[in-house]
């Protein structure tokens, strides 16, 4: 019968049986899983990303916000065709997850690429923080419309968030395929949704029965009064303002290029139809709600609910009976999709940060994967740092946008400026027009994260640019480490692995002669050193006279035991006198055995305290000394002896 700790049997009774190794082939996504659970995120940043281009207009220009929204929706669309283009050539390049830090690491080299790296570890953690949160905002709004005086549940906002990234970590850590299974179907859900709204408002506008929002109504964003010239009297600076804040609809579109490993082969091939399938039905979502906003003013609230898009499905299907049931759909959907929009993180971040640890430059530990082939250690920090950034925010929609876009627009910079460089070095067919299209896709990525940068610095875009460099800084750090550490192996001569003492004596630590001790003790035997020697550090002399005494007495050992004062009860001093003691000619190596008694029950452990091995701490810095913890279960040894049956020592 296999043994099992108790921690581990909860764990397979929570995450399911262990996958093998060998099944990681098997879990991998089918284009229409992919483009549910990889395109989640980028489809559902249609549910506010107009919204946060009206938050910025309208209290400048009233009602003129309405108008003006089209041409900088024009303006995101523009740049989703550029960014398309340039991920298209991204998938098909580079058929290794990673993105645009694969992009970056091989064109301008590993160092340069951690900036792609923070760029996009950023980007998830707010991503996860941002969704979760609309998602929620979602709910509440459809509280307010159609839950019947129900407008009392705002507080809930951050708890019912936390709750959610919870199980959203919770579902990726039972592994790839479980969780493209239940995060596929929202999208189509929203996409369904979406489309009814767009149908229905069409009809009704077509024949004159769409009615306006409500521009009066209690809780508003307050308008403004536009003024005379350019745009309505609206400044350059607040055009792009809501320009940046536009920006947050393209999100998640590095989603494929950063998870391209989940698709099944051939993944480039795979990865750039549902890129463009994708991008596809973003920009017919985004033009969609800003068409919509624009005809019927549908306008944001300063609380946050009820949102744009909850507005639009109120005002397309109007208050009957069968409008309620179509709005509880469309909001159940959108909150759906933007909690799974959450979960496109957890697939990206693991391999990211795996790639990046497999570099160097992060600690090894991200890139072991875990008891169902996920990347455990990824999703337990992407599910740590997001509740964190949740907390410290508030759960609140427009204060985690400002540190939205500046991430992803930064890894977009990086993969356009890497593809440049790569096609600069060869010669192919239509180099030129590949060459323009990703430049221009890195220029005018600068230039958002130029324009967000300054626009939302004061209301916490500080923040993202204060820890780019420190997250570049400690990814460098790491690397360095690593390095050092290799570089140190590379300096040791021929045949290090030698002993390069003389003699070897062994210490076997005693607090009380058990078959913890004795096992200890014929262990030090194995090891033919040229002396054992049993040692008790004695603090209490009449248990150290006892002790001699009764070890005098037993045959099970050959060993004298050595018992050394120690008047003024410091342990640890008096162990490092006598290892220094010993060792002090150069020529005499030590080892110190100490016996580790485990207990299967809470009263074991607290009745005995383990002393010896913090003891043994005070050696592990000391040259020609090696401690070895030996563990010996003494709960099962004593089962044994209540049964009249010889203890097991091994």
């Amino acid at each position: 019968m296999t043994f099992e700790r108790p921690m581990y049997r909860v764990k397979r009774r929570l995450l399911g049986a262990p996958l093998t190794t060998e099944r990681v082939s098997e879990e991998k996504l089918g284009n229409p899983t992919a483009l549910g659970v990889l395109a989640s995120d980028c489809i559902s940043s249609s549910a506010y990303g107009s919204e946060e281009m009206l938050r910025v207009l309208v209290p400048v220009v009233g009602a003129a916000a309405f108008t003006m929204v089209m041409p900088v929706t024009g303006a995101i669309l523009l740049v989703l065709l550029l960014l398309t283009l340039c991920y298209s050539d991204v998938v098909t390049i580079y058929t290794r997850a990673g993105g645009s830090y694969v992009v970056a690491r091989e064109n301008f080299g590993p160092n340069v690429a951690q900036v792609a790296a923070v760029a996009l570890l950023v980007d998830y953690v707010v991503t996860v923080a941002v969704q979760v949160s609309a998602g929620t905002n979602a709910l509440i709004s459809l509280a307010h419309l159609a839950g019947h005086g129900w407008t009392g549940l705002d507080h809930l906002q951050l708890p019912v968030s936390v709750v959610v990234i919870v199980l959203l970590g919770y579902g990726n850590l039972r592994g790839v395929r479980e969780a493209g299974r239940v995060f596929a179907l929202p999208a189509y859900l929203f996409i369904t949704a979406m489309g009814l709204v767009f149908l229905v408002a069409a009809v009704r506008g077509l024949t004159g029965e769409l009615p306006h929002a409500d521009l009066g109504a209690p809780g508003v964003v307050p308008l403004g009064t536009p003024g005379d010239g350019w745009l309505y009297g609206a400044s350059a600076f607040i055009v792009l303002r809501s320009f940046a804040n536009g920006g947050s609809s393209l999100t998640g579109l590095e989603a494929i290029s950063n998870g391209i490993s989940a698709f099944r082969e051939p993944q480039g091939r795979n990865a750039r139809r549902t890129l463009i399938t994708m991008s596809c039905v973003l920009a017919a979502l985004v033009l969609g709600v800003s068409t919509l906003a624009h005809v019927t003013h549908a306008v944001p609230y300063a609380d946050g609910t009820p949102t744009v898009i909850a507005q639009e499905a109120r005002l397309a299907f109007g208050t009957g009976t069968v409008g309620t049931v179509g709005l509880v759909f469309v909001q159940l959907a959108t909150a759906l999709i933007l909690y799974t929009g959450a979960n496109t993180p957890f697939t990206g971040f693991p391999f990211l940060a795996s790639f990046v640890a497999e570099d160097r430059f992060l600690p090894r530990l991200l890139t072991r994967r875990g008891h169902r082939l996920a990347f455990s250690n990824g999703i337990v920090t992407l599910s740590a740092l997001s509740l964190a950034l949740l907390l410290a925010t508030g759960a609140n929609v427009d204060k985690l946008v400002a540190l939205y876009a500046i991430g992803v627009f930064t890894a977009f910079t990086m993969a356009g400026s890497g593809l440049t460089a790569y096609h600069l070095r060869r010669r192919e067919p239509r180099r030129r027009l590949k060459i323009t299209v990703n430049a221009l896709a890195a220029f005018v990525s600068a230039a958002v994260v130029l324009i967000f940068a300054v626009t939302k610095f004061t209301e916490g875009a500080w923040l993202v640019v204060v820890v780019f460099p420190l997250g570049v800084w400690v990814l460098i750090r790491i690397n360095r480490e690593y390095r050092r550490e290799a570089a140190a192996l590379e300096r040791l001569p021929i045949g290090a692995d030698r002993p390069r003492t003389r003699r070897h004596q062994v210490f076997v630590l005693v607090e009380t002669l058990d078959l913890a001790a004795l096992k200890a003790l014929r262990y030090a035997h194995e090891l033919r050193p040229d002396s054992v020697r049993a040692v008790h550090f004695a603090i209490d002399e009449a248990h150290a006279r006892r002790l001699s005494a009764r070890w005098a007495s037993t045959s099970a050992t050959s060993v004298e035991l050595e018992v050394v004062a120690c008047p003024d009860r410091r342990l640890r001093h008096a162990m490092r006198e006598l290892a220094v003691r010993t060792t002090q000619d150069g020529d005499t190596s030590l080892t110190v055995l100490v016996p580790r008694r485990m207990y299967a029950n809470a009263l074991g452990k607290l009745l005995h305290r383990g002393t010896g091995e913090k003891m043994s701490r005070t050696l592990e810095l000391l040259p020609h000394i090696a401690v070895t913890i030996l563990p010996f279960n003494a709960s099962r040894a004593m089962r044994a002896l209540e049964s009249d049956r010889p203890p097991d020592m091994d």
